[in-house]
């Protein structure tokens, strides 16, 4: 049975950091494209955002809106996929998903939900000013 699970949310003031984690269990890790998704508020689940990806040869893409303060990355002994974000703003506060799906990673850029079969339960980031 494949899991993902988001661990690392929580409330944080405008400026700071959180480096949220995916475990993911039942698949070949290594083998996997994966991602961070995040759900704005008000906004329909068919609309989550894709902000990262990883393809199982370590090659990495970003969303326009968070390049250069967030860090997508792997621990394939761990089995866990990592979101390190920095210098947060109230418009990050979202629920954020990891995905995953077979590698390579077929999509352009950081791809959309249906690049994706497998997701996690979501962890909420809040940021406040």
């Amino acid at each position: 049975q494949v899991q993902l699970a988001e661990r690392g949310g929580g409330s944080v003031q405008s400026g700071g950091s959180l480096k949220l984690s995916c475990v993911v269990s039942g698949l070949p890790f290594g083998d996997y494209c994966l991602g961070w998704f995040r759900q704005l508020p008000g906004v329909v689940e068919r609309e989550l955002g894709a902000i990262a990806g990883i393809d199982s040869d370590g090659t990495t893409t970003y969303a326009d809106s968070v390049k250069g303060r967030f860090t997508i990355s792997k621990d394939n002994a761990k089995n866990t996929l990592y979101l390190q974000m920095n210098s947060l703003t109230p418009e990050d506060s979202a629920m954020f998903y990891c995905a995953a799906d077979p590698a390579p990673c077929l999509h352009a850029g950081v791809g959309t939900i249906d690049d994706y079969n497998y997701w996690g339960q979501g962890t909420q980031v809040t940021v406040s000013s």
